[in-house]
């Protein structure tokens, strides 16, 4: 039996940096698993740091091809009805550190970024915190539907036996708010765009098919685990999305049907969040990914 990566159900923590990665040279994929892989030692946890690593599949696969999920690939531009386009912005690799201030994870982070000096670079980096608890900054709670820790390993790892045990499928997108557009709805239309109850987060019996919780329904394309979090300024911000799962297909049949391929009806909140990035990572069991030996980057 292969375990997860016990960063990924970490929950509590109010400090995150989402590092992607692209190598330098497209030929030093194994140094760059064997990097990551050096990771796990104790720097990287004192002081509460969690971590969390991911490598785009088709690396993964190439690199440990005996332990990549069948048919899992890295994320393509998805165009949906009315010119509304999720966009790929796939990378070599994701670092996601986690923990209870920011200033540790700059340190940690910053190190990091200078051991792999000459190996990758960071193509994209987002800081995150919560707000409110549990909210996103459309002011909604966020992950209602998600599963007690209790039950989210079932959903997240892939099961014994299969290749990839121990693993999980990672959908990491940032999505921007057009805050001035929500927040000049009422708060009942706001409701209706997103298919729950503002203040306590009911689901609406009759909410609208165009509604978020519609387009998303679990019940009907698969259950996910979401580690979602706010990100940006008081200008600009959005969310970034953080979704678990031990199969691609619920994540991209999420998308697909928040972007009208399934019925023609699209995500009413879409008309007021956009993605500016897409990419899915495969995030090795732990005990797969130490199995690589650390090398000088």
């Amino acid at each position: 039996m292969k375990t997860g990566q016990s960063g990924i159900f970490s929950l509590g923590t109010s400090s995150h940096v989402y590092l992607e990665w692209d190598l330098s040279d497209a030929q030093r994929d194994r140094d760059l698993a064997a990097a990551i892989a050096s990771l796990r030692e104790p720097r990287t946890t004192i002081g509460g740091v969690n971590l969390v690593s991911g490598f785009r599949p088709e690396l993964w696969s190439k690199v440990a091809p005996d332990d990549m999920p069948s048919g899992l690939h890295g994320f393509r531009d998805l165009t949906g009805i009315e010119g509304f386009v999720m966009p790929a912005t796939q990378h070599d690799a994701i670092i996601w550190l986690s923990g209870s201030a920011y200033d540790v994870l700059f340190d940690v982070a910053h190190q990091i970024i200078s051991d792999f000096h000459g190996l990758a670079t960071v193509a994209e980096e987002t800081v995150s915190w919560p707000y409110r608890h549990d909210r996103d900054l459309t002011g909604f709670i966020d992950g209602t539907e998600n599963p007690s820790l209790i039950d989210a390993p079932e959903i997240v790892l892939v099961p014994d036996g299969q290749p990839g045990e121990g693993g999980t499928v990672l959908l990491l997108q940032k999505w921007i708010h057009d805050t001035a557009q929500w927040e000049s709805l009422s708060v009942h239309a706001q409701e209706q765009a997103m298919g729950r109850t503002k203040q306590d987060s009911i689901e609406l019996t009759d909410k609208p098919p165009d509604s978020h919780v519609a387009r998303t329904d679990q019940d009907q394309f698969g259950h996910v685990f979401r580690r979602n979090m706010p990100f940006g300024t008081t200008t600009r911000h959005g969310t970034m999305f953080v979704g678990f799962c031990a199969e691609q297909r619920p994540l991209a049949a999420m998308l697909e049907s928040m972007a009208g391929l399934t019925n023609g009806v699209r995500d009413a909140l879409t008309r007021y969040t956009h993605p500016l990035t897409g990419a899915y990572y495969f995030v090795p069991s732990t005990e797969r990914l130490r199995g690589f030996g650390a090398v000088d980057p």
